[in-house]
C-alpha cells in the first residue's frame, strides 16, 4: 500500500483526466458537497458547476513538485505546480482534502498563475 502522499497525488492527477473531469458522478465522489475553488482565471467555482453535462470540461495539464502538508488527522493541504500543455501557462496549486466516511475528498482548491 502506498503512502497518503501517493494516494492524494493520484486523486489530484485523476481530477486532470478527461474521463473524470467530464463525469458528474466521478466529480461527486471526489469533491465535498461544499467544495469551492478560486480558479487561476479569477473565477470562483463550486461543486454544482461541475454537476451538469460535461462536468468541468477537458484539460491537458501536467502536475509536478507535489507536496503534502498535514493539517490534522483528517485534513491535509496539497501543493504543486501545473503546466497547461496547450497554452504553456504555469500555475501554483493548493488543495485542502478532508477524510470523511472512509475516503478523502477535496474541500477547497486554488490556482495562481505564475510568470514563467
Amino acid at each position: 500500500m502506498g503512502t497518503l502522499k501517493d494516494h492524494l497525488r493520484e486523486l489530484e492527477e485523476s481530477l486532470l483526466k478527461p474521463e473524470i473531469r467530464t463525469s458528474p458522478e466521478e466529480i461527486s465522489k471526489l469533491l465535498t458537497d461544499d467544495f469551492f475553488e478560486f480558479g487561476s482565471s479569477g473565477t470562483v467555482w463550486y461543486k454544482r458547476d461541475g454537476m451538469g453535462p460535461g462536468g468541468f470540461g477537458e484539460v491537458k495539464m501536467k502536475l509536478s513538485q507535489f507536496e503534502l502538508h498535514q493539517l490534522s488527522d483528517d485534513k491535509v493541504l496539497t501543493t504543486y505546480r501545473i503546466c497547461n500543455e496547450e497554452t504553456g501557462q504555469h500555475t501554483l496549486r493548493s488543495s485542502v482534502w478532508t477524510y470523511k466516511d472512509g475516503r478523502w475528498q477535496m474541500f477547497f482548491h486554488q490556482g495562481t498563475k505564475t510568470f514563467e
